[in-house]
């Protein structure tokens, strides 16, 4: 029985279809994989140019001292500062903290070790003082100990500076910690009232999290007393007190993929303990975000102090107490804006003075280091973290190529290393 002209067609139509699939390339004949939980890329937008868009991979090993050489002059700065490169061969360097005989303690969140950085005959000397760790990015120090965080526990070294040549295994004092690795890394410090804060950030681009997530938490040295004192965070990298209200103030993160100019990062102020800045209900203080905030109003949240830029990624963050710098930023926080990586032309990359007036809120933002994103929109550097030396000069760490350099102001002679 012959076929019918429309069945014949259909069977054509097939056959061709058929033949043009088993043309296209194997990749493309594949389902597209599922991204991991947590992702930076869920939720990116299929168009062009966001596809374009991933995380900057800093470099696997830090880079060599000729290459960081050559960086301090292609940044530009503030009337009256300089900068210099401090250090180097520290692969991915993030947080720093200064212990008590001048030791520079650095953390690592790609690699698995903590650093030191001492003084040997007028050159800075870098040593391992911790390996095998999983995700080591937070540092604090108090009375000879130093506290270390990784992705899910915080532990500590006693008497670090006394054993730098031969340290002890760090002790586990608090693990009731998730172990998401989405924003799992972790800024600590220890505040005004010798406890030990730390983060727990939003695990993962911008999602419902659980009551164990999204905040800043304080422990007692110990590891004991557990309490939360900010919800609503998405995911902080730095923190500080006022040295006179003895506020705590956080940089905060902006969830991505909403837009390329918005939401801006965040600089928020505590001003009593459970307050809630909005994640991820809303954004930057007043965008309701587009999937979590039906049903709310950012009049609800606390707003920040201070927008920082959209997609700045917002990191490290200190007061400035020294005496190096000019009267006018005494007390102003110095923020380290590691840089865009979700927006096609990058922003950040920078070192940023935040002056506030007298009763804490945000006065203006002075740019004091830019640079960082080169003119072919690419990085030479990435700031993360910046911490006062005792001469009153100011050190970054750069994690992209593994260094650490020094600001000063004026006729500052190098700091003793």
């Amino acid at each position: 029985m012959a076929f019918r002209s429309s069945t014949r067609r259909a069977l054509l139509l097939a056959g061709t279809f058929g033949t043009l699939v088993a043309a296209w390339p194997v990749a493309a004949q594949q389902a597209a994989q599922p991204l991991p939980p947590g992702s930076p890329l869920l939720g990116r937008p299929d168009t062009e140019a966001a596809m374009k868009l991933a995380p900057v991979a800093a470099l696997p090993i830090a880079a060599s001292a000729d290459k960081v050489a050559v960086v301090p002059g292609k940044l530009t700065l503030a009337k009256g500062f300089k900068i210099d490169v401090y250090v180097t061969g520290i692969t991915n360097a993030r947080s720093m903290r200064v212990g008590d005989k001048g030791t520079i303690f650095v953390g690592s969140r790609l690699q698995d070790k903590v650093y030191a950085v001492v003084d040997k005959g007028g050159k800075p000397e870098v040593k391992v003082i911790a390996s095998g760790l999983y995700r080591p990015n937070g540092v604090a120090f108090k009375d000879g100990t130093l506290y270390i965080a990784e992705l899910s526990k915080i532990s500590k070294i006693e008497k670090i500076e006394d054993n730098l040549d031969n340290p002890p295994k760090p002790v586990v004092i608090y693990d009731d910690l998730p172990k998401d690795e989405a924003h799992g890394w972790k800024f600590i410090a220890i505040g005004p009232d010798s406890k030990l804060y730390l983060e727990v950030g939003q695990p993962g681009n911008n999602v419902m999290p659980s009551d164990r997530h999204g905040q800043i938490r304080r422990i007692n040295l110990d590891g004991s007393g557990a309490e939360v004192v900010a919800r609503g965070v998405r995911h902080s990298v730095g923190f500080d007190w006022h040295p006179v209200s003895k506020e705590l103030y956080f940089t905060d993160n902006g969830r991505d993929w909403l837009s390329e100019d918005v939401p801006e990062d965040e600089l928020n102020r505590v001003q009593k303990v459970g307050e809630h800045f909005g994640s991820p209900y809303c954004y930057q203080g007043d965008i309701p975000d587009p999937e979590f905030g039906w049903g709310h109003s950012c009049s609800e949240f606390t707003p920040p102090v201070a927008k920082m830029g959209p997609h700045s990624a917002s990191l490290g963050m200190r007061f400035y107490t020294g005496g190096m710098f000019p009267a006018k930023y005494k007390n102003a926080i110095f923020v380290a804006r590691h840089g865009s990586w979700n927006r096609s032309k990058k922003f950040g990359g920078d070192i940023v003075a935040v002056h506030l007036n007298k009763d804490g809120t945000v006065k203006d933002k002075e740019v004091i280091v830019t640079g960082f994103i080169g003119p072919d929109n690419n990085y030479i550097g990435r700031p993360v973290d910046v911490q006062m030396l005792k001469d009153g000069s100011l050190l970054i760490s750069d994690d992209y190529n593994g260094a650490i350099y020094r600001l000063s102001y004026g006729n500052a002679k190098s700091a003793s290393r």
